[in-house]
């Protein structure tokens, strides 16, 4: 492959590349490729068909967007913006030199970037586009002006949402669904959604990690407008928002839910050692095919999982990963070569007593030791070492060097700095919430759900479901000038793949409270939780839940 040049994190261009190259932009990162060359302008010139074959066979996409020199056009100009919002970076583009596709970057981004910064980013990266100042000045300051309008008092929103996850996305859907006729806007930066509850699959070699992952315009809720934009702050005194351009947006009701953070640097070299010499982790979306091909290339040593303490998303997924590893392994016969310990900073398998005992049943059929009140400190992926605090029962502290051939870690996690910082928060850096009625107690037009909520439940995508409609019509009961009636029961669910082909369905509520969906011994692992986990749920989520449509998840009152 040529050499390519990078503009910007998102988005690389290049010269001509081959169907070769497809491969080796996989295997770099990159997601998307958008071929800016007309076929036929030379005659070593592959076509567009066979450069297409060549990506859908690398697993990535691709779009056909041919420039002539020198006449691209305001559609072609909107059409390459348009592609780089709607496919997941990093995106490559290439024509014969480069030259058309940065000029398409600089022209698509002319209308929130200020033309000298869009031409001193192309001029790094070695391409002179000065001619096309005329231009760029002309489209920023058309992009100005909307800005202008679009940020007028008078359009300030019904409902702001923060964030473009699962809590986001579900409240939006809910709440169009009971009044279309509403004002809403999702605030979210990123331009991809993420199916996380998938990832222990992918590092498990049972579910493909690009099904997990779509466009942002392709689940943003009917109805509802995306404002790609980062927040850094709250002023509920106002009913306002502050983003990080410094720019404000109004509501007359908010919901809260950016989702919490990996604080990846809360252990000491980790976040060099992540994807090298065995140190991997299903909670990251580019990490987790490496937990596969880890997990299949070990065939003895010693594989370390670690937990952190709490709260963290999906509490089982940590023991997720040391089940279906083991459970690999035990299948290829080489489980007795390898030494698994499971390192766990809380002081039980599992944070609901009825599900322990079965839990601690595969526990012994591995033969993984289990370390409670050990937490990781620091990893060196170089010299496979590790370094773990244990603390005893009367909490004396004591390190611990451990080697490894495979580390899998759960990084601690947090609640994004704009939340824990903000008047919203509570002591622990969450969002302040009423657990029953999501309802902020002294900002009485502010909610909040998901992980960032400062509620007990289980942070999962499946308390999300219960909480969404909850929300919903608790919202517009104070729209309404009403009180909120509806009641979050703490409903969570954790689907505990114990090994390839079966699950314990864990469900329950506050307090630990049982929840069963189906009328089955909710301690027994089962084939049909795990069709349900591979199968049924990602559509659930997809079709349903991101859309209104709240099946078995009737609010109580």
């Amino acid at each position: 492959m040529n050499d390519y040049k990078t503009l910007t994190p998102a988005i690389s261009v290049a010269g001509q590349l081959q169907p070769d190259d497809m491969k080796a932009l996989a295997e770099a990162g990159f997601h998307t490729v958008i071929n800016n060359r007309p076929d036929g302008e030379g005659e070593d010139q592959p076509t567009s068909d066979a450069l297409a074959g060549a990506a859908a066979e690398a697993g990535l996409q691709y779009h056909y967007l041919p420039i002539i020199p020198g006449e691209i056009s305001d559609e072609q100009i909107q059409r390459f913006g348009q592609l780089l919002t709607d496919n997941r970076a990093p995106v490559m583009a290439f024509c014969r030199t480069g030259n058309r596709s940065s000029t398409l970057w600089a022209l698509s981004q002319s209308s929130r970037l200020d033309p000298q910064t869009v031409l001193a980013t192309t001029s790094a990266a070695g391409y002179d586009l000065e001619k096309q100042r005329p231009r760029l000045e002309q489209r920023w300051q058309q992009g100005q002006n909307a800005d202008a309008a679009r940020r007028s008092p008078a359009n300030d929103w019904d409902v702001l949402i923060i964030g473009g996850g699962a809590g986001g996305l579900a409240a939006a859907a809910s709440l169009l669904k009971r009044r279309p006729s509403l004002n809403v806007a999702v605030v979210e930066p990123r331009d991809t959604h993420y199916y996380q509850p998938a990832w222990t699959l992918v590092g498990a070699g049972a579910f493909r990690r690009r099904d997990t992952a779509r466009p942002m315009t392709q689940v943003m809720p009917r109805g509802s407008k995306w404002i790609r934009a980062r927040v850094a702050g709250f002023d509920p005194e106002r009913n306002q928002v502050i983003l990080d351009d410094g720019d404000r947006l109004g509501y007359r009701a908010l919901i809260v839910a950016p989702g919490l953070e990996l604080n990846l640097d809360a252990v000491e070299g980790l976040r060099d050692s992540l994807g090298h010499n065995g140190v991997t982790s299903n909670y990251l979306f580019e990490h987790a095919p490496y937990t596969w091909e880890c997990v299949q290339n070990l065939k003895h040593g010693r594989a370390l999982f670690t937990q952190p303490p709490m709260p963290i998303k999906c509490a089982g997924a940590p023991q997720k990963a040391l089940y279906l590893s083991c459970h690999h392994w035990e299948q290829r016969g080489v489980l007795k070569n390898i030494d698994v310990h499971f390192h766990n900073a809380g002081e039980a398998l599992f944070g609901v007593a009825d599900f322990v005992p079965p839990l601690m049943e595969y526990i012994r059929r591995y033969n993984a030791t289990l370390n409670f009140r050990s937490t990781l400190q620091a990893v060196d992926a170089g010299h496979r070492k590790a370094w773990f605090v244990d603390r005893d029962q009367d909490g004396n502290a004591r390190e611990r060097e451990e080697s490894f051939d495979l580390l899998h870690v759960t990084p601690p996690q947090k609640a994004p700095a704009f939340v824990a910082d903000s008047p919203l928060a509570n002591n622990a850096g969450w969002v302040d919430l009423d657990p029953a009625s999501l309802q902020h107690p002294r900002f009485t037009n502010v909610f909040a759900l998901g992980d960032v909520a400062g509620t007990s439940n289980a942070k999962t995508a499946a308390a999300v479901r219960k909480q969404a409609p909850v929300l919903a019509e608790n919202l517009l009961s104070v729209l309404d000038g009403r009180s909120p009636g509806a009641a979050y029961d703490g409903y969570g669910a954790c689907p505990l793949t114990v090994e390839k082909g079966k699950v314990i369905l864990a469900e329950f509520g506050y307090q630990g409270v049982l929840q069963p969906t189906f009328p089955l011994a909710p301690t027994q692992a089962r084939s049909l939780y795990w069709w349900l986990k591979a199968k049924a749920m990602p559509r659930i989520y997809f079709d349903l839940m991101l859309k209104g449509h709240e099946w078995l998840t009737g609010p109580a009152k």
